[in-house]
């Protein structure tokens, strides 16, 4: 599917990074970027997100080369999409909707897809309206005269019925989780997640500490669903179970992280926090505090964190173990790849599993503020809903937020 990509500079971050990223999404999901439109502006505008200048350059090269498709690097709002849609009569979409569609594509086990399917239908909820003309139309014919039940309205509630459904399932799953995780509590197994950016090798890495084969690919979110594994290092730390989670990325859709919620308190529940950075990245520094920001966003601030500086072949740097002043664990140098320095990031682990305080009252907190949050983000997501399924819609054309096969 050709594409055009359209990013816009408010003048904040590394913004010719944040293009790159958008490229690689694009490739992620089987997208062919054929050319790329930047624009600098003070905030965006109401009706296009960017001058209808701009937009008129976007049709153009549409026109001359072509394509199928427009993706956004932002978040557009219902109105925008609908009303570039309807100037450039090609589908717009954004980067909640790119990102989705890369999740959807990627999850592989019953819970990501669950989690998937769910995050889809709270961003589809809020652009019900703008999606289909047909859906003010009432029922007719024989049995089905009189006020009746617009489309919409039905729409409307076999979509929220899916939700509700799906959320039972998940806290099902999440209960689950919770009995394993009172298991390992009970048998004091140390606990350690991998985090940190996509594809900054942490299915690399799990593979290489604990043999389990996860998949690995060099593209964005190659590895969604969480698997964990039970290794032994030692008699001074004894079994510790490892946990390869999904990866961040910036501006990470809220809905995501909502219905991420098992997979995620993998994380929480954590005692410490194994956060890999591409240490060949340019933008390593800047990835590190997104990371961090959607830490503290689900509650996980509070644990332990090494930092595992990997493709340390790639940055030309040598294994290694950097300290900080309480002299504890601050940095360890790898290359997962290569098995280089894997031998001090185990001694790390060790050390930190004999050093490791009580910390289940953080733990309940840190549970208690995610769900709190995650209450507020479902509560934002009906109230959108709301608004939707409120507006006018006859001026409305078709939408979709698939972009490439199944």
């Amino acid at each position: 599917m050709r594409a055009a990509l359209v990013g816009v500079d408010f003048g904040q971050g590394d913004f010719s990074a944040s293009v790159e990223e958008l490229l690689l999404l694009a490739r992620s999901a089987g997208v062919e970027p054929i050319t790329t439109i930047t624009a600098k502006r003070s905030s965006p505008d109401a009706a296009y997100f960017v001058g209808s200048g701009k937009v008129d350059e976007i049709g153009q090269e549409a026109q001359d080369n072509a394509l199928e498709i427009v993706i956004f690097n932002h978040a557009l709002s219902p109105a925008q999409q609908r009303n570039l849609e309807k100037r450039l009569n090609i589908r717009v979409l954004d980067r909640t909707s790119l990102i989705l569609d890369i999740f959807a594509q990627r999850a592989k086990s019953h819970e990501g897809k669950l989690q998937v399917e769910l995050a889809q239908l709270q961003h589809l909820a809020t652009r019900l309206i703008r999606g289909w003309t047909h859906l003010e139309r009432q029922k007719g014919g024989i049995g089905l005269r009189g006020p009746g039940e617009t489309q919409l309205e039905t729409d409307r509630r076999l979509i929220g019925d899916r939700v509700k459904a799906l959320r039972a399932r998940l806290e099902k799953l999440e209960r689950q989780r919770a009995t394993q995780r009172r298991a390992r509590g009970r048998s004091h197994t140390f606990s350690v997640s991998l985090v940190g950016y996509t594809n900054a090798g942490k299915s690399t890495l799990f593979n290489a500490l604990t043999k389990a084969g996860v998949y690995v690919a060099d593209q964005l979110f190659a590895t969604l669903d969480t698997t964990s594994r039970r290794i032994y290092l030692g008699p001074d730390a004894g079994n510790v179970v490892i946990s390869d989670t999904v990866g961040f990325v910036r501006e990470l859709p809220h809905q995501l992280v909502a219905a991420f919620r098992a997979t995620l308190e993998e994380t929480i529940h954590a005692d410490l926090l194994l956060h890999v950075v591409d240490a060949a990245s340019p933008v390593r520094m800047e990835q590190i505090e997104q990371v961090n920001i959607v830490l503290k966003e689900i509650g996980a601030d509070h644990i332990p964190q090494i930092l595992v500086w990997n493709k340390i072949d790639a940055a030309g740097l040598e294994p290694a173990v950097e300290r900080d002043e309480g002299a504890k664990v601050h940095r360890v140098f790898v290359s997962a790849q290569k098995g280089t320095g894997l031998d001090l990031l185990r001694q790390a682990i060790v050390e930190s599993a004999q050093n490791a305080p009580a910390s289940s009252h953080l733990v309940d907190a840190a549970a208690e503020r995610f769900a709190a949050q995650q209450l507020q983000y479902a509560e934002q997501d009906d109230a959108g809903a709301d608004q939707a399924f409120d507006a006018d819609p006859a001026d409305s054309i078709p939408t979709s937020t698939h972009v490439g096969s199944r």
